[in-house]
Parts: C-alpha cells; structure tokens; sequence
C-alpha cells in the first residue's frame, strides 16, 4: 500500500485514510491502515527495528479522509492531551436524507455502545454506562432531499455523527447498520473526514490539513463543499 500523505515530519505523519479499511487491526484481520503506514514507513526509510506509529484518532471503517498519526511518543502524548482538552478540531461532511427543519444547532445526546453487536444506540443520562456526545451541524446544501451537512465534533464517540443524525431523522445516505430502512445494501457510507486543525506537539504552531469526499455519487451532487470553519 503507497499512502497518500498530505504532512510528514520527524513527530507527524498525516495521511488520507481510503474507505472500508479499519484503522486498526480488527476481528476481519483484513490489512489496516496502522499497520500498513507502519510497513511503509520501514520498508521506506530501511529501518532495521520495529517502526513506532502511535494512533491517537480514529475513524470508522467505512470512512475516508484526513488523519493524523504520532511518530514519536511525546508527539503521541501532546496530541492525546489536545483531544482531551478539545484544542484537536475534526470537521466533517456528510450527506444525510431529507433536510433538517433547523438549518444550524447543536446535538447533545448521550449514547451507550453495545459491544457484542458493536451498535450504539442513545439512552438516558442517568445510566452510568452513558456517555455524553456533542455535535456542532450547519446545513450547507440540499438536492434531491438530500443534505450535505458539514459537522464538528466536541466529543468523539463511536458511531456518533451516523446515531445523532438519525436519532433526529436524518440518517446518513448509505449507512447500512443506522439507516438500512432507507438505504440500499452496497452503498457507501456517505461521510468524509475533511479538515484536521491541532497545535503542532513541538513546534507550537497551528496546523490545518484538509481532504476532500470523491467526486463519485452522492458527493458529486454537491459541488460547495469548502466553506468556512465554525
């Protein structure tokens, strides 16, 4: 696997995560993206040990766009600690079906994972298994009731953006474990990692990669996706 690297420096590596490949090694034990970056990263520089890559982000299999690895522990360290204090801004697009009623707000829900059937679902505060999930959403543009969305995360819980959508009715064009009742087998889930801003972990300078959706179905129905950041 070549990857498509957008950044690279002694403490970074940001690349362009392909669709349907787990970030990590999973049950499927299908190739990674971790573990291929790592194969990449040796066989490039002939590094005779083990290659450090430290995954500090994640993104669900079927989703593509713009990530960022740690080449160094202290890079590793830094940005885990901007993710906790929400200093690390992860911006989405995604298309959802029909058009939202509010065209800019925020979702607050709190959602629970079942491990076993690895769904998420949301439930009440009260349940200490809960956790609290937030989303900033802006309507951008509509066709064919459909929605291109663009989204910022507070919070990064699993499966978030594809539950709180369709919690409120807008499932995601595609998505086949949140929104089968609407969408057929085999479409691709249509949601895009496409900017990444953090502060540099040694440099101290602000950082902002961006990554643009395929210009494939349903993408290529919305030409306006760059616009301005929340």
């Amino acid at each position: 696997m070549t990857p498509h690297i957008l950044f690279e420096d002694n403490h970074l590596m940001v690349v362009e995560k392909p669709i349907n490949i787990p970030v990590q090694e999973d049950e499927s034990r299908d190739p990674d993206l971790l573990s291929e970056l790592k194969i990449f990263i040796k066989e490039r520089d002939r590094k005779p040990g083990n290659v450090f890559l430290g995954l500090v982000h994640r993104l669900d299999r079927p989703v593509g766009g713009v990530m960022v690895f740690a080449k160094t522990s202290k890079a590793a360290a830094r940005l885990s600690e901007q993710i906790r204090n929400r200093t690390f801004e992860k911006i989405y697009l995604a298309i959802v079906h029909e058009i939202p009623t509010i065209k800019q707000g925020r979702l607050v829900h709190f959602l629970e994972k079942n491990e076993r059937t690895n769904t998420v679902y949301v439930t009440e505060e009260a349940n200490s298994a809960a956790k609290k999930a937030i989303l900033n959403y802006e309507l951008i543009e509509t066709k064919d009731e459909l929605s291109l969305i663009k989204i910022q995360l507070e919070t990064g819980r699993s499966h978030q953006i594809r539950v709180q959508f369709t919690e409120i009715g807008h499932p995601l064009w595609g998505d086949q474990k949140y929104g089968k009742n609407l969408n057929k087998p085999g479409q691709q889930l249509a949601l895009w990692a496409t900017e990444l801003s953090f502060e540099h972990p040694t440099k101290k300078e602000e950082l902002a990669f961006f990554s643009n959706p395929p210009k494939i179905f349903p993408w290529n129905l919305f030409p306006n996706q760059k616009t301005a950041s929340f």
